[in-house]
């Protein structure tokens, strides 16, 4: 089966900043967190996918279709939900709902209701007037109200309370029952995709680092924390380092081999996404 999102050779330059080539596969099905500090070229990757700034090079294919070319049809089965909505600010939310749902074939108003009832949203209100959070959630139940395949989404959850991301999340989930949806996720908030992501992509510098599993990450890296004398023997598979008085910790790329060949003589821990990405992207660290 085709990937729902393929992407080859996607490249952009702007002053001061270039997205290198990279290629990308999202499979349906999955979720991909989309990780990076910031000017990583996250962004910049969903803008060109949504053809909201022209690409350089490369190619890229939604639903197997080009982007451009079949950009009205590939559109009509994205849902988007970008960190600022981009709404008619005193628009009502029941006038921006009745506009935006003709530009879908598939608006479903019993879904949307459905949304509107879960999130309970003022549907008098004016956007203005409402919280970041109720802001999201509309944004939500826009995107997830006319049958979409694939839902891309850029910072969803940046500076919302604990208890919004987590039913945020928990809707992802019950969406992704579907295995012929998936989710495009970027966001700074690794924890998030700790609980639900199946594959990580992370970008630095305009350059694509790693895809891999979630899962293979959590089975494959480790923490070394040690002395410094014994850091000369795990030079090859550190992938960032971070020295102190008291020793070191490092990022390494297999866990099992420095237990075999180390074993007791230094600590060795699991690490969660956001360990990975500061080492990947600090490379050394002084405490």
């Amino acid at each position: 089966m085709e990937p729902i999102l393929d992407i080859k050779g996607l490249s952009k330059a702007y002053d001061g900043f270039q997205l290198k080539p990279f290629d990308l596969r999202l499979e349906r099905g999955s979720i991909m967190g989309f990780i990076g500090p910031n000017g990583a070229g996250k962004s910049t990757t969903i803008r060109a996918i949504m053809n909201l700034v022209r690409k350089d090079g490369g190619d890229i294919k939604i639903f197997g279709l080009d982007h451009i070319r079949h950009e009205q049809k590939i559109k009509d089965k994205i849902g988007v939900v970008f960190d600022e909505g981009h709404f008619y600010e005193d628009l009502s939310l029941h006038d921006t709902m009745k506009f935006i749902s003709r530009f879908y074939t598939q608006w479903d108003s019993s879904q949307f209701d459905h949304y509107v009832k879960q999130f309970q949203l003022p549907l008098k209100k004016k956007i203005k007037e409402l919280s970041k959070g109720m802001k999201m959630k509309f944004s939500l139940a826009i995107a997830l109200s006319h049958h979409a395949e694939l839902l891309i989404m850029d910072e969803p959850t940046s500076g919302l309370d604990p208890l919004v991301r987590s039913e945020l999340l928990d809707i992802l989930m019950t969406v992704m029952q579907d295995e012929q949806k998936a989710i495009l996720l970027s966001t700074h908030i690794t924890s998030d995709l700790d609980k639900i992501a199946d594959y990580i992509t992370l970008l630095h510098n305009g350059s694509l680092l790693f895809t891999k599993p979630k899962d293979a990450l959590a089975d494959q890296y480790g923490v070394v924390k040690g002395d410094l004398r014994q850091l000369p023997l795990l030079q090859e598979l550190c992938i960032g380092v971070k020295k102190n008085s008291y020793g070191f910790e490092a990022l390494v790329d297999d866990r099992a081999r420095v237990k075999r060949e180390l074993g007791d003589a230094v600590l060795i821990e699991k690490p969660n996404l956001e360990e990975i990405m500061l080492f990947y992207t600090r490379r050394e660290l002084h405490a």
